[in-house]
């Protein structure tokens, strides 16, 4: 069967819905071995199985010559291939504790590097890539609103220094600045690791509480300052349990860098075992403007990047490139004139802004919607 259009179905109560009508559709990650249905009547032509767990007597032989594609699961793995989600806190840190890491996204990272980080086998590098395409198809259904129910986001993202401490001025400047566009209507999304990342999503995170709140609880994370200090991770920890709800917002980090702790403020995590489709697809998404804070060659690697998308506009739509720190971006660095020159007689040159005020970059990114290459803004 050609399908022309495929539904995703990646819960129980949606299948069923379906009353044994699964034809092109698309079954992700379900354990069907005490679903009820008559697998003897079962339409699924066109239909593709990722890894779902059937019951004794069904097997791949049957669901072939029903027009069925399977995919089946791999076995011994610390992570699915064919998650429906993305990752939560929760989830990740689950075993965690102060004394030892014994969470499951430590356990992800050791069965990384012990199976080849950069040479995996075929099989386990085929693990990894049905993985990362999972989080992917994840990551869409969340800024396309069928997750929240509140329809597309407008993605701000934010880059920046891993290394940077809590205690540093731009990581203070960066909180109180995704704590104001997240209260004026955006998404914020961060690489998910620590330093600017972490001060990007713990500032949409606390976008609820007051300014002087915020810089409280920046003074308390302040006492472990950067990732490698004693009680890092607990000092965020504490933070969650003094405020255990907040906004959402995005992390996107990747188990290459998996050494650096995935931080704890954001509601939605998108971690990647591949850090090259990690980092294209966050410069990607962030259609409503991209804010580069302090940072060292990573950062200018994600600049440039970013200034090639908006140069070709690769994606369709020029979007605004932020430098936070003149001092940084001119004088410390030559990045800020060396762009403005590349960017001449470009489109996208209206979309550059230097700034170290947080509510000048605020009103330049709501003053400066995408556009596509019509010309016509983005709604």
């Amino acid at each position: 069967m050609k399908c022309a259009i495929v539904r995703e179905l990646d819960s129980l109560d949606a299948l069923l819905r379906q009353n044994g009508q699964l034809n092109c559709s698309v079954i992700q990650g379900l354990d069907l071995s005490k679903a009820d249905l008559d697998w003897n009547t079962l339409s699924c032509d066109g239909a593709i199985f990722l890894g779902c767990t059937f019951p004794a007597g069904v097997g791949v032989c049957e669901l072939s010559d029903k027009g069925a594609l399977v995919f089946p699961s791999f076995n011994g793995l610390p992570y699915h291939s064919y998650r429906s989600k993305l990752y939560s806190r929760e989830e990740l840190m689950d075993g965690w504790n102060p004394e030892e890491d014994l969470s499951l996204d430590k356990r992800i990272y050791d069965h990384f590097v012990t199976h080849g980080k950069t040479s995996p086998d075929i099989v386990e590098a085929l693990a990894e890539r049905l993985h990362d395409h999972a989080i992917d198809d994840a990551m869409t259904d969340l800024l396309e609103g069928r997750v929240e129910g509140d329809g597309h986001k407008k993605v701000v993202a934010v880059m920046g220094g891993h290394g940077t401490s809590r205690a540093d001025k731009w990581f203070r400047k960066v909180a109180h600045l995704t704590r104001r566009l997240t209260i004026e209507g955006y998404f914020i999304a961060s690489g998910g690791g620590p330093g600017m990342m972490e001060a990007a999503n713990l500032g949409a995170y606390l976008a609820g509480i007051s300014v002087e709140e915020l810089d409280a609880v920046i003074d308390d994370l302040a006492a472990a300052p950067v990732y490698t200090s004693d009680g890092y991770v607990d000092a965020a920890q504490k933070v969650i349990d003094r405020y255990p709800t907040g906004y959402s917002s995005l992390a996107v980090p990747t188990w290459f860098y998996g050494h650096e702790p995935t931080n704890l403020f954001s509601g939605h995590v998108a971690k990647y075992f591949s850090n090259s489709i990690r980092e294209d697809g966050l410069l990607a998404i962030a259609q409503h403007g991209i804010i580069f804070s302090p940072g060292s060659a990573g950062t200018t690697q994600e600049i440039f990047q970013d200034a090639t998308q908006n140069h070709y506009a690769t994606f369709e739509n020029i979007s605004p490139m932020v430098f936070l720190s003149k001092e940084r971006y001119t004088k410390e660095t030559s990045i800020w004139p060396t762009l403005n020159h590349l960017a001449e007689g470009r489109d996208y040159h209206r979309y550059l802004c230097l700034s170290d005020e947080v509510e000048e970059v605020v009103q330049f990114i709501k003053d400066h919607p995408p556009v596509p290459s019509s010309g016509m803004p983005v709604k």
